[in-house]
């Protein structure tokens, strides 16, 4: 009987490990495929020498749909004035770009261990840049 009581106590902690472990592997999944989609948004941008309206519009797209999220919670700030290739390195040829999405959820049980859910959340961002490849034709 007191192994039952003891097991009754520590079921509960030892459940919210596996709980924890099942809400990494969804947040890396988002991660990873947000990763995805910047990267691809960015490539396109290097062959643009900017990010497109149309670019743009896509990668927000393709985000609200996957993280099921409305445009207001996406943080997107693109460089959509043309940069142009130089011959050699010169700080005006590079794209900047950050995407940042909400993560709702960062810890399984959160309640449990006296953590609000206004707490429990966060935001991923992927902020960089890029060197344009768009040649300057004169």
């Amino acid at each position: 009987m007191k192994q039952l009581i003891v097991l009754m106590g520590v079921l509960p902690i030892l459940l919210i490990f596996m709980l924890q472990y099942m809400l990494d592997q969804k947040n890396h999944d988002n991660i990873g495929r947000l990763q995805e989609y910047v990267y691809s948004a960015k490539e396109q941008a290097k062959q643009e020498g900017c990010f497109t309206s149309e670019i743009e519009k896509d990668l927000i797209e393709k985000i609200k749909k996957d993280f099921q999220i409305s445009e207001q919670e996406i943080e997107v700030v693109l460089e959509d004035i043309p940069q142009y290739r130089t011959g050699q390195f010169d700080e005006r040829e590079l794209i900047y770009y950050k995407v940042s999405v909400p993560i709702e959820k960062i810890m399984a049980g959160n309640r449990f261990f006296g953590i609000r859910d206004e707490d429990n959340r966060g935001m991923y961002t992927i902020e960089s840049w890029t060197a344009s490849e768009l040649l300057n034709d004169r």
